[in-house]
């Protein structure tokens, strides 16, 4: 298990330096940065787990907002040492399935050494999932279809055929999702965007739509997508295409 953690925080403060000390001597490797955008934007080879100590929530506004966005850009874990004030503050901003742990000042230096640990433990096995990315303008689907994948499945999400796009040229995915109906970019054409560039052309692709007639069904054919689901179907339907899929996949890997 890799144990490696990115400490945000006052770098000459007595409580940030005691638990970057206790992280190490747990065997963590402790990366440290104030919380300043530049600065962390600027260290290589970045820990995937963010422990970020709240010292003054009103200095690190442009931070936060940077981390509100990161968190899902970049896929983290972010666990927050502060004050419950400030600790629900910075809830209301982050989306909820990326905050791992939070722990009200003061902190317990040796009882967040072990609460951390579990915090990597956990991020290693959920990044052992297939990584599906969801696509629809409709906020409401997007969260429903995540609650039914998430059990089984890393489940990112976007409201658009260009978010999708730009969210590609940063991240890997094993699936996409592609709702048909979308405005400005319509499904079928995020798909032959993606057909057409390198690194993008394999990946594969289901429609999740309502549309069901065969005139719609036939435009998208030459593209070739691995499904052509309905919105309509249950969740265990679904569920039950995908997991075909991947274990399809993983019986041509053994083949």
């Amino acid at each position: 298990m890799e144990k490696r953690v990115l400490l945000i925080g006052g770098g000459k403060s007595f409580m940030v330096t005691s638990i970057a000390k206790e992280l190490r001597g747990k065997n963590f490797e402790v990366v440290q940065a104030n919380a300043n955008v530049t600065e962390v934007e600027r260290i290589e080879n970045k820990p995937k787990v963010y422990l970020i100590y709240i010292d003054d929530i009103e200095d690190m506004v442009e931070f936060l907002v940077y981390i509100r966005d990161q968190a899902v850009e970049d896929d983290l874990s972010i666990s927050i040492i502060g004050s419950p004030d400030e600790i629900n503050k910075i809830r209301s901003g982050v989306s909820q399935d990326r905050i791992a742990a939070v722990f009200e000042r003061p902190v317990n230096v040796k009882e967040l050494g072990d609460k951390m640990i579990e915090v990597v433990e956990k991020e290693e096995v959920r990044l052992q999932k297939k990584k599906i990315l969801v696509v629809d303008d409709d906020g409401t689907m997007l969260r429903t279809i995540k609650s039914w994948l998430s059990e089984k499945y890393q489940v990112f999400m976007v409201n658009s055929g260009m978010a999708a796009i730009t969210f590609l040229a940063k991240n890997e995915v094993d699936l996409i999702l592609l709702d048909y109906e979308m405005p400005v970019t319509t499904g079928p054409q995020v798909l032959k965007m993606l057909r057409s560039e390198p690194s993008t052309s394999d990946i594969p692709v289901m429609f999740l739509t309502v549309k069901s007639d065969k005139e719609s069904v036939m435009q998208v054919i030459d593209l070739k997508p691995e499904k052509y689901l309905l919105k309509t179907m249950p969740p265990a339907e679904l569920i039950a295409n995908i997991d075909e899929f991947f274990e399809k996949q993983k019986a041509k890997k053994l083949s």
